[in-house]
């Protein structure tokens, strides 16, 4: 547990600086599902860790160690964890947690919030266009979802640019990309590490996006011009519950549909693979090491119970470590 349970550390920290060159290193859609992967993972990675350092800490209190049945200085030669770390896992996990509560709730006000604005639109049509000279458009998720975009964006664009804007949008309700959003604000907020993975997984969605508005229209350079007249556009405008095609960085989206399709690589995927595989193995190694290290606390504190006789009474033979079953009925028939 020494060193196994600090590896989700580690893996979060390497996935943090990496996640850039892996959103531009892979097609934009196997990049948004490593991405979302690596995210829940290694989440689950850094509140296992904490909880596990955490745990000794708190086990080595006199009360939580009766309760267990286990003996605190057998603990603390088992594992070598200090306190001051044990106590500042304890405190970053609940902040860790709050902070996990507070997006939550902040994610569902923005879903309700989303669908609100879905009722105010017009039924029977999943494109809206409304009567505003301000430039805009972006998807609202729902079910079903819209798409909503002003007179002013259109006017501002050609129009095979507008069909690209169409197709870009109408990728982000088909892909459910609000999902992949949601997730990751989420894992963010829970483990600060993955906050740059955050931003990364917002660009890679606006390129997923593109290549798909891309392949609907049939020319790249019509979706890049869509792109950049329309980020110019609309500049200052947003909607934080919705997905636009002005969002992410436009330059980097722009050159990468000027380029050709990015090609489909295995290494990073594989590279990504054997870190997350490494940080559930770390984590998996840690729980059991930490299982073992009480275990060993209740036979230690069973044997100092057992070699401590009452008045009268005389033990032979060599002290065994039963398990809790046995351990129960001895206490019982035991006069």
């Amino acid at each position: 547990m020494l060193i196994s349970v600090y590896v989700p550390f580690v893996v979060a920290a390497v996935l943090a600086v990496l996640t850039p060159r892996l959103a531009h290193a892979l097609p934009p859609r196997r990049a948004a599902w490593a991405l979302a992967c690596a995210a829940l993972v290694t989440a689950i990675g850094w509140a296992g860790a904490l909880a596990l350092l955490a745990f000794t800490g708190v086990a080595q209190i006199p009360e939580v160690a009766e309760e267990g049945r286990w003996s605190v200085a057998a603990l603390q030669a088992e594992d070598p964890v200090y306190l001051v770390v044990a106590g500042g896992s304890a405190l970053m996990l609940a902040v860790s947690v709050v902070s996990l509560g507070v997006a939550v709730v902040g994610q569902v006000r923005l879903i309700v919030r989303a669908r609100r604005e879905c009722a105010r639109l017009p039924e029977g049509t999943e494109l809206v266009v409304v009567d505003d000279d301000v430039p805009m458009a972006f998807a609202l998720p729902g079910s079903p979802g819209r798409i909503v975009v002003s007179r002013g964006m259109l006017r501002s664009l050609s129009d095979g640019e507008r069909e690209a804007l169409l197709a870009h949008e109408r990728a982000h309700l088909r892909c459910r990309h609000h999902l992949f959003q949601i997730l990751w604000r989420l894992t963010a907020a829970l483990n600060p590490l993955l906050r740059p993975l955050a931003v990364a997984g917002g660009f890679v969605l606006e390129r997923w996006a593109d290549e798909e508005a891309a392949q609907r229209v049939g020319d790249r350079k019509i979706v890049a011009h869509a792109v950049g007249r329309a980020a110019l556009a609309s500049a200052g405008t947003s909607f934080p519950a919705a997905l636009a095609a002005t969002g992410g960085a436009v330059p980097q989206r722009v050159r990468a549909l000027l380029a050709p399709p990015p090609p489909r690589r295995s290494l990073p995927l594989v590279a990504g693979g054997l870190l997350l595989a490494a940080c559930c193995a770390s984590l998996a190694n840690a729980a059991s090491d930490s299982d073992q290290m009480v275990d060993s606390a209740q036979c230690a504190a069973y044997a100092a119970t057992a070699s401590a006789p009452s008045a009268g009474e005389h033990r032979h033979g060599p002290d065994f470590c039963f398990g809790e079953h046995d351990r129960r009925e001895l206490q019982e028939h035991r006069p």
